[in-house]
């Protein structure tokens, strides 16, 4: 920004990155307005109430102990964690590869060629240990890992049928992709942002130890309410932005009801997707998305029982299915609740499947195949999907999926101001893309940006 300190601003985009954004710039002075399309705040975090005081979520859910500012900010808002439950044994469903339709095992190693899927994660390692995670399109050899596929990757250096079997299980779960859609850098670069392979796949001491009691919804809910209350800033729901413009004085935002608001400075804090449709301007910035940008290929499935009842029989919840639409379960249940919930995640090429299907077949698919996992089971008390492929405000979950070509071409002015608008969101931190924790670092890159310079 030019001109001198910012005194106002409107955030457009009040999910975690966006609201982290405001607050810290109510924090220190600025007079702030986050306008939000949907009706909620929360963005890609949202929370279902499945009994009395009993909350799932139905977005982003969990954390672990490297992700330090969200724990910070947990701690701020008064709310506390819940450890997700995986004591017990695992289902597979993985079809002619092992005994059986189904098997079951201690820990959450699948019943496949252990060789084998050991040569997959050292494959995997080496990418991860190369790539440069502040800046990927420095990576070295670079052109060739972000012009090729995933999938094209694992046809040329994965040779068991095993391996092959099971990588796109792996990397719908990791980063909800079809790896046919996303280039090696991308695949590499998101696996090292977010701690690396162990990591990121680990619940005890890892990724997914956590989740946030009440629902991760609660941060930006509390957010919200400490902004308005604290700092006398505005959150205004169903204003979808159209455009932003500038002048030598100010921004202008402008919203489909055909609203204005003016202030020194904007903060876009939208998917990659969303943001690369705002006009902005007769002299736009450098795009924030590419034609081979991708969705987040993720819907998330909650099956709600009247009792965890599978703990009785010795499971933890956990399942990995070659099939769908279910490719993965986990027990999500509420904690000091008595309703047991059976998390779905449907990724990858099965999740457009999925979500093109009415609701009856949706439902009639996911009870099934979740009694085939377990079939102590009783009929489920209630059944929510959470379509995030087709979400407008949105357009994906867990995150923007970087196709062939999109790092090199993006990745230099990933975060790079245009004039008095700023960039926030998970999608501009190059630690832990993707992750509620990169979505606070955006926030806080931001208000570094506009308040202190370091633009």
């Amino acid at each position: 920004m030019t001109g001198g300190r910012a005194r106002s601003a409107v955030v457009v985009g009040a999910g975690l990155a966006g609201l982290t954004a405001a607050e810290g710039l109510a924090a220190r002075g600025v007079d702030v307005t986050v306008l939000e399309a949907r009706e909620r705040v929360g963005g890609r975090t949202h929370g279902i109430e499945v009994a009395p005081d009993a909350w799932i979520d139905a977005g982003a859910a969990y954390l672990g102990a490297r992700h330090t500012e969200l724990l910070d900010l947990i701690k701020e808002l008064e709310l506390h964690t819940t450890p997700t439950t995986m004591l017990g044994a695992s289902r597979f469903a993985l079809g002619s590869h092992q005994d059986g339709e189904h098997a079951t095992r201690d820990g959450r190693f699948p019943p496949l060629n252990a060789v084998a899927l050991g040569d997959l994660f050292d494959h995997l390692a080496e990418l991860t240990a190369v790539v440069r995670p502040e800046a990927p399109w420095l990576t070295p050899d670079a052109e060739r890992l972000d012009s090729l596929t995933a999938a094209e990757w694992a046809e040329q250096y994965l040779d068991h049928p095993d391996a092959r079997l099971f990588f796109p299980l792996f990397l719908g779960e990791m980063m909800a992709a079809d790896p046919a859609e996303v280039s090696v850098l991308h695949m590499a670069f998101y696996l090292r942002s977010g701690g690396g392979l162990r990591y990121l796949n680990a619940f005890e001491g890892g990724a997914q130890q956590d989740r946030i009691a009440g629902g991760a919804h609660l941060l930006c809910e509390r957010l919200a309410g400490r902004l308005a209350e604290r700092h006398h800033g505005t959150v205004r729901l169903g204003e979808a932005v159209r455009a932003v413009t500038q002048d030598a004085d100010a921004v202008t935002v402008h919203t489909e009801r055909g609203a204005t608001y003016r202030a020194d400075v904007a903060v876009v804090a939208l998917p990659p997707l969303l943001a690369d449709a705002l006009d902005l301007g007769p002299e736009p910035p450098a795009r924030r998305a590419g034609e081979p940008t991708g969705r987040g290929c993720a819907v998330k499935v909650n099956l709600v029982y009247p009792s965890p009842v599978w703990r009785e029989h010795g499971l933890s919840g956990w399942s990995v299915n070659a099939e769908g639409p279910l490719l993965s379960t986990v027990d999500d249940s509420p904690a000091g609740s008595a309703v047991g919930v059976l998390t779905g995640f449907v990724t990858g090429a099965e999740a457009h499947r999925y979500a093109a299907l009415g609701p009856g077949e949706q439902r009639a698919a996911a009870v099934a195949q979740a009694a085939r996992l377990f079939p102590m089971l009783p009929e489920p008390i209630g059944f929510h999907v959470t379509d995030w492929v087709n979400e407008p405000y949105s357009k994906g979950c867990y995150a923007a999926l970087f196709g062939p070509g999109d790092w090199l071409r993006l990745g230099p002015t990933l975060t790079a101001p245009h004039g008095r608008v700023h960039w926030a969101g998970t999608e501009t931190s190059t630690e832990f893309f993707g992750l509620l924790e990169g979505a606070i670092r955006s926030g806080h890159r931001v208000v570094a940006e506009i308040l202190d310079g370091e633009a």
